[in-house]
């Protein structure tokens, strides 16, 4: 019996490590996207043109994608707001654009909790307002 209890306890890491690498290719398209978006607009225009076209290289990328998603927040099984996603991807990844000067550490803690009111694993903060995209972009796993 042990043997095959060793063999279930492969199989499912096997397939938690296929999942996690499956999520950093996703990612990672995502990531192009946006970098495609960014080389040609460039940094400086306003967040609304920036969740809008990667919207586009998603759809030529063939991801699937629901744009301003809205997610309940609840406290002691009483509903206190609404979060309003940018981006989920794919139905695994949350998409946080943004275009500031100066990216803020309350970003990332908003980016958190919409992973975690989404019920993801996985999110991305994009900035679109840096002179390099890959210095905007921050991925987060919980």
């Amino acid at each position: 019996m042990p043997l095959l209890r060793g063999d279930d306890d492969e199989q499912a890491t096997e397939s938690q490590r296929h999942r996690a690498e499956d999520l950093s290719d996703l990612t990672g398209n995502i990531i192009r996207c946006a970098i495609e978006v960014h080389r040609v607009l460039g940094p400086g225009l306003l967040e609304a043109a920036y969740e809008s076209a990667p919207a586009i290289e998603l759809d030529d990328a063939r991801l699937r994608y629901v744009r301003q998603k809205v997610f309940p927040a609840f406290y002691e099984g009483r509903r206190l707001v609404q979060y309003q996603v940018d981006l989920i991807v794919e139905d695994l990844v949350v998409v946080e654009v943004k275009s500031v000067e100066v990216s803020k550490p309350l970003f990332e803690a908003q980016l958190l909790t919409y992973i975690r009111v989404a019920e993801k694993r996985v999110g991305l903060l994009i900035n679109f307002n840096s002179r390099l995209l890959k210095d905007g972009v921050t991925r987060r796993v919980l």
